[in-house]
């Protein structure tokens, strides 16, 4: 009977450690290799987060740039260079996912978009100072409007009523 415990143990033992030595066997850890680990985190801040889109993956703790890393450091470990994995997640997430795109024809907004903002909003804001002066060089009053509108402010206006 104490055999069969014994058996039991070790089974039980077996399965619970089995996920971990065949993980273990795939790919060292990027975490124990300080060069995979910095090379990682180079790459990382070369890759835009696609969710934050204003930081890069190393910087962002969004679940999706978790999940990019770890994805670096899988193709580190299985031996992929740096133009591999980035030509990689290029051609699965486009050109977008670069936190420096290239210029060429579909990422030209990206690279202009910020300057043609600005020059439209430089447009809208001469176009409105343009009409406030417009306003403000609006035709004098007629010299009768001048002396009614005196009239009114100094208190004579009783005497225009008819």
């Amino acid at each position: 009977m104490k055999s069969l415990n014994v058996v039991m143990l070790a089974f039980v033992a077996a399965l619970v450690l089995l996920p971990t030595l065949a993980a273990a066997g795939v790919a060292v850890p990027t975490e124990k290799d300080p060069v995979a680990a910095a090379r990682a985190v180079r790459l990382a801040e070369k890759l835009r987060c696609l969710v934050c889109q204003n930081q890069t993956i190393a910087d962002s703790s969004a679940t999706l740039a978790q999940d990019l890393r770890k994805q670096i450091a899988e193709q580190i470990a299985a031996g992929k260079t740096d133009d591999q994995i980035l030509d990689y997640m290029v051609a699965r997430y486009g050109d977008f996912v670069l936190y420096q795109p290239p210029l060429k024809a579909t990422t030209i907004l990206l690279w202009v978009g910020p300057a043609l903002l600005l020059l439209i909003g430089f447009f809208v804001l001469a176009r409105i100072l343009r009409g406030r002066r417009q306003q403000i060089d609006a035709p004098a009053l007629s010299p009768e409007e001048q002396a009614r509108a005196e009239r009114l402010l100094t208190g004579d206006a009783a005497k225009e009523i008819p």
